[in-house]
């Protein structure tokens, strides 16, 4: 029986010689296969089938989404420039670097009026009211309520601990952190431990409204 070679490429490394009979029915079976595989398609099926919005989200990551939730925007948008020229370093470094005072130092940690309103040290904005603070003795200023809508809170996972960051609503400048359940006897049983660098003391017995 007559052979002939075939090249083909299966090889990775290069080429593979084969040898097949010559006979025309084993040329026509050969060359049938070699247009009709299973692997074409397969190949063809795949382009042809219709996307699957689901199947994607295992291989894909949530990061982005995560990083953009977390992002906060506050009406206020000042630049860090701009927020430089208006606080003095301390002020600068605990509202905009999420610093904290030294516990028991602060202006405002015996302060107790019988009225009045704290306003945010950056932006003026009414955070607290004098009916607000109660002692503590945790070192800071201690409230157990806010102005409606005055404060947000966001989880603050520093220091290998998880805690509840409080910022102003309007610049987003840092106060303090919020705990609960204390055992404190106020109508919330909250303590917003603030910092006295974050605040500014109005003696008006109304809060201001927002600039």
């Amino acid at each position: 029986m007559r052979y002939r070679l075939l090249r083909n490429t299966i090889s990775p490394l290069g080429y593979r010689s084969i040898r097949v009979p010559a006979s025309p029915s084993a040329s026509r079976l050969l060359s049938s296969s070699t247009r009709k595989s299973p692997t074409s398609k397969s190949s063809k099926a795949l382009k042809a089938a219709p996307t699957i919005p689901f199947f994607g989200a295992f291989f894909s990551s949530n990061r982005n989404t995560e990083e953009k939730t977390t992002v906060m925007s506050y009406p206020d948008q000042r630049s860090e420039d701009q927020w430089r020229a208006v606080l003095n370093p301390e002020q600068f470094r605990i509202l905009r670097e999420k610093g904290t005072e030294r516990a028991g130092t602060g202006e405002y940690d015996t302060h107790y009026p019988t009225k009045g309103v704290y306003n945010c040290a950056g932006c003026d904005a009414p955070l607290y009211t004098a009916d607000h603070k109660f002692k503590s003795g945790c070192g800071w200023p201690a409230y157990f309520d806010s102005i409606p809508g005055a404060v947000t809170r966001h989880v603050d996972n520093t220091f290998g601990m998880k805690r509840t960051e409080i910022v102003c609503t309007n610049c987003g400048g840092h106060l303090g952190h919020v705990f609960e359940g204390e055992g404190y006897k106020t109508p919330t049983d909250e303590r917003h431990c603030v910092n006295s660098v974050s605040l500014r003391f109005s003696e008006d017995a109304a809060p201001k409204a927002k600039a």
